[in-house]
């Protein structure tokens, strides 16, 4: 039985991150994508750490569509994403992606825009774009489902979807995050992908990606910050990116505030389940399931 059919929910399944650095590296990926490419396993290795011991997380990009077995040694276009309050996107062009290396990653994993502009010349703002999870050599369900979805959706927003690399939760497949805010969507398709987009213009989510059936949480929470959040959402038709402050409540390790930018507040309780055996993506044995059940308290 299939994910979709099972009805699972997507909720707290957000690769945790509280920053991006985006890289277009054309060609193959392997499993490993940052080490298995092109970028080569020393520089790829050098970023992926970089980013992960500061909370972080590297993401190779592709153009959608054909992805021959050819050296880049062009431009590469990059994002720098910070997903904590006052979510911000920087887009730069680079020739070595080596230089990469040379950003404030400190001062990206604390928000600090202006300290991250002062080491990346030329970085500029840009517009949410949105990440399509398709490396095959990952999961085969990213490819079949990823890629159709990518390339119908660039159609329509050029220069605003990407391939990317694994972004978790392919069990969920097709899967995007959206930067800068890191909100992870699980079950996607073209036209989700497009009221995606035009909504996050406006710092809003389409009320269609409310719920457990594709609000898979944002990466700058934990998991069950990202299930009290996403609980909130749907409860209240909450469509704003930025008016959710989500914090875990001290002494407690299954309850959270919420609070609303308008002033009011909702404290939800995250229980965790034992569900029945599914699996994890495609082709791949079953294994119990972890459900997330979120209620709001008083």
């Amino acid at each position: 039985m299939g994910f979709e059919r099972a009805g699972v929910s997507a909720y707290g399944t957000a690769a945790r991150a509280t920053f991006f650095v985006a890289l277009e590296q054309p060609g193959p990926w392997g499993r490993d994508a940052a080490r298995q490419s092109h970028l080569g396993p020393v520089l790829g290795g050098a970023l992926s750490d970089a980013c992960a011991s500061r909370g972080g997380r590297l993401t190779l990009l592709r153009r959608p569509g054909a992805h021959p077995d050819t050296r880049h040694g062009g431009e590469h276009t990059a994002y720098l994403a910070w997903c904590g309050p006052g979510a911000w996107l920087l887009e730069l062009t680079v020739t070595d992606p080596a230089s990469l290396l040379e950003a404030d990653l400190d001062a990206l994993a604390s928000g600090d825009r202006d300290a991250v502009l002062a080491t990346m010349e030329g970085a500029r703002p840009a517009e949410p774009v949105l990440l399509v999870c398709t490396n095959g050599r990952r999961d085969v369900c990213c490819a079949v489902r990823g890629r159709p979805v990518a390339l119908a959706a660039e159609a329509e927003h050029q220069g605003r979807v990407w391939e990317a690399s694994h972004t978790g939760g392919h069990r969920f497949a097709p899967t995007g995050v959206l930067l800068p805010h890191g909100a992870t969507l699980a079950r996607l398709d073209a036209d989700l992908c497009g009221q995606v987009l035009e909504c996050a213009s406006r710092d809003e989510l389409p009320g269609a990606v409310l719920g457990p059936g594709h609000d898979r949480g944002r990466s700058g929470l934990d998991v069950g910050g990202q299930v009290a959040e996403a609980h909130v959402r749907v409860v209240e038709g909450i469509t704003s990116l930025s008016a959710l402050t989500t914090t875990p409540l001290a002494g407690s390790l299954d309850t959270y505030a919420v609070s609303h930018r308008d002033g009011r507040s909702w404290t939800v309780v995250v229980e965790t389940e034992e569900g029945a055996p599914l699996p994890e993506s495609c082709g791949k044995a079953a294994l119990p399931l972890r459900v997330r059940k979120p209620r709001i308290s008083g």
